[in-house]
C-alpha cells in the first residue's frame, strides 16, 4: 500500500466523455485520455483491503490492489504482469467492462470507489505502446490436438491457455474474423477493431491456428472434426436474438440488433460488401431514417449510438421494464452489482437530438406500406405489483422506418452443431455441461462462454476460457493441470 491516507487526500477522478456533439462527428474512441501522474494518483486510492472485495466482485478474480500498488509505484511492467497473471485480455475488459469490481470496492461503501477500471485500461495500454507486450510462444508441443468452435472472447481465452500448456490449437470462426462481439457487436466508438485484431495476430504468432469463413454444422459437418482433434471446446456464444412475435413482424426494416451492428463495424474497416454477414445480404443502414431501438441494455445502447452516427433523423429507446432508481433500493446493498439508473454515452448523445428512453412500455403491433414498416403500436405497462400489467387507453403509435430488437439473446443457434453433435441442453437451452469438469453430455466435448451459461459479460467469457482451458488440459493429460484455476466466487456479486 503505497500511500495509506490515498483514500482520504484524493476524490475520485474517471476520465470523461468528450461533447456530445464532438464523439458523434465519428466511430473514434470518445474517452479522455488521463496523463500519467493523475492515474497514478488515482491507484493511490486503493486502500489494500484486508479483504478485496474487489478481487471477488471481479470473475477472473483479477489481482486489482496488486496492480493498484504497483501503477503508484510507476512500476509499470510489474504491474502488467500481474494484470496479464489472471486476465488473458485486459485492453478489452479495460474498455468495455461494467466494472463489477468497482461496485464491490469497500471504499465505495461511504465515498466514490477506486478507478480499477481506469488503471485496468492504462497498464495495458502502456505495455503495448512500450512495446512489452510480445508473442509468447511454448517450449514445447504435447502432440494433442484441440478444436475450439467459435472465435469469441472465451474461445479465444482458451485458446491462449492450451496453447501455453503446449496443445495444438485450432480455432473455427464462422466468419471471416475472429472476436465475436468483440469485432462484430461492439461499436468502434466503445473498442477500436484494430486493438482486437491487434489480440488476435498476437495469438496467431504464438502458434494458434485460425480457419475464418468455417461455420462447423453448416458449411462443414461435425464428422469431420470429431475424429481428428483430441478434444473439442464449443464456443459459440448466445447468438439467438429474443424476438417480438406481434403482428406486422414480417415487414422489411424490423431488424435484429445483431443484423444491424455488424455492417457498421464493416464500414468502419473499410469492407465493401457491407451486408456480407446477413442471411438474405441485405444492407441494413440508418442514414435519413427514423430509428426505434426496442431494448434498453447495452445492445440496445450500441444501436442507438450506431444509428446516430449513421446519420439518423431521430432515435428513440423503448424499455420493457421500469425505470431504475437513482440510488441502491434496500434489497441491493453493497457489494451486489447496483441497480440504479445509468446513463450510457449513446443515450446521452440520442437525449442531446431530442430522443427519449420510454420506459414501462410494451410493443403490440407493427404496420407498414407496401411490405416496407412506417410505425409501431405500444401500450404503457404498470410494475406496481412486480408483473406487467397493461394501462387501459395508453395505447400510442409511433412513426419508424427502421425498427431494431435489442432484447436480449436466448442462448446458442440451434443451427446445425448442436444438434448434430447431440450434446444435452440446460432448461435455458445453453450447453449442459459438468459443474466440475465442463464436459458436455458427449466425451471430449466440452463448452464455454455465452454458450455454457447464457447471455453475459466479456469478463464472464474470458473467465470461462480460462477455465475450460484448465478443465481440457486436465482430460488431455490425466494429471492435475499447471493452468491457473479461476476464483469462481459462489455467490456472484
Amino acid at each position: 500500500m503505497g500511500d495509506p491516507k490515498g483514500f482520504m487526500k484524493h476524490t475520485r477522478q474517471a476520465p470523461k466523455y468528450l461533447p456530445a456533439p464532438e464523439r458523434l462527428k465519428n466511430h473514434e474512441e470518445h474517452i479522455e485520455v488521463l496523463p500519467e501522474e493523475t492515474i497514478r494518483t488515482q491507484a493511490s486510492r486503493c486502500m489494500d483491503c484486508g479483504v478485496p472485495f474487489c478481487m471477488s466482485g471481479c470473475p477472473l478474480g483479477n489481482l486489482i490492489p496488486d496492480w493498484n500498488d504497483l501503477v503508484y509505484r510507476g512500476k509499470w511492467q510489474e504491474a502488467l504482469k500481474a494484470l496479464h497473471a489472471t486476465n488473458n485480455f485486459p485492453e478489452f475488459t479495460g474498455r468495455v467492462c461494467p466494472a463489477p469490481c468497482e461496485n464491490s470496492c469497500v471504499l465505495g461503501i461511504n465515498d466514490p470507489p477506486v478507478t480499477i477500471k481506469l488503471h485496468e485500461v492504462s497498464i495495458v495500454d502502456k505495455g503495448f505502446a512500450e512495446g512489452w507486450i510480445k508473442p509468447l510462444v511454448p517450449k514445447f508441443r504435447t502432440g494433442k490436438k484441440v478444436a475450439i468452435i467459435g472465435g469469441g472472447p472465451a474461445g479465444l481465452a482458451a485458446a491462449q491457455q492450451l496453447n501455453r500448456a503446449g496443445h495444438l490449437v485450432t480455432v473455427f470462426e464462422k466468419n471471416d474474423r475472429a472476436g465475436g462481439l468483440l469485432m462484430y457487436g461492439i461499436p468502434h466508438y466503445k473498442l477500436r477493431k484494430e486493438k482486437v485484431q491487434r489480440r488476435i495476430d498476437l495469438l496467431a504468432a504464438e502458434g494458434i491456428e485460425f480457419r475464418f469463413n468455417t461455420h462447423i454444422g453448416v458449411t462443414i459437418a461435425w464428422e469431420q472434426i470429431k475424429g481428428a482433434y483430441d478434444a473439442v471446446i464449443i464456443a459459440t456464444g448466445a447468438e439467438a436474438g429474443r424476438d417480438l412475435p406481434v403482428p406486422g413482424r414480417q415487414l422489411d426494416g424490423v431488424h435484429f440488433a445483431m443484423e444491424f451492428l455488424p455492417q457498421s463495424n464493416r464500414a468502419n474497416w473499410g469492407d465493401a460488401d457491407l451486408a456480407a454477414l446477413h442471411d438474405k445480404k441485405q444492407k441494413i443502414w440508418a442514414e435519413g431514417k427514423k430509428v426505434i431501438v426496442i431494448g434498453g441494455g447495452d445492445t440496445g445502447s450500441d444501436c442507438i449510438g450506431t444509428s446516430l452516427r449513421q446519420g439518423a433523423i431521430s432515435v428513440t429507446n423503448f424499455e420493457l421494464m421500469p425505470a431504475s432508481p437513482d440510488k441502491r433500493p434496500t434489497n441491493n446493498p453493497w457489494p451486489q452489482w447496483a441497480r440504479v439508473m445509468r446513463v450510457s454515452s449513446s443515450v446521452d448523445e440520442m437525449q442531446s437530438k431530442g430522443g427519449q428512453v420510454h420506459f414501462s412500455l410494451a410493443t403490440k403491433e407493427f404496420f407498414g406500406k407496401d411490405g416496407k414498416v412506417t410505425g409501431l403500436k405500444t401500450i404503457d405497462l404498470d410494475w406496481s405489483t412486480g408483473k406487467p400489467v397493461e394501462k387501459p387507453g395508453t395505447e400510442r403509435t409511433w412513426e419508424a422506418d427502421l425498427v431494431l430488437l435489442a432484447m436480449g439473446f436466448t442462448g446458442p443457434r440451434k443451427n446445425g452443431l448442436l444438434e448434430q453433435v447431440g450434446v444435452a441442453l440446460d432448461e435455458r437451452g445453453n450447453v449442459k455441461t459438468d459443474g466440475t469438469t465442463r464436459m458436455s453430455s458427449v466425451d471430449g466435448v466440452f463448452a464455454a462462454g455465452d454458450a455454457r451459461r447464457g447471455q453475459s459479460l466479456i469478463v464472464w467469457a474470458i473467465a470461462e476460457g480460462r477455465e475450460v482451458a484448465r478443465c481440457v488440459d486436465e482430460y488431455l493429460a490425466k494429471q492435475t493441470s499447471l493452468l491457473p484455476k479461476v476464483r469462481i466466487e459462489a455467490f456472484a456479486y
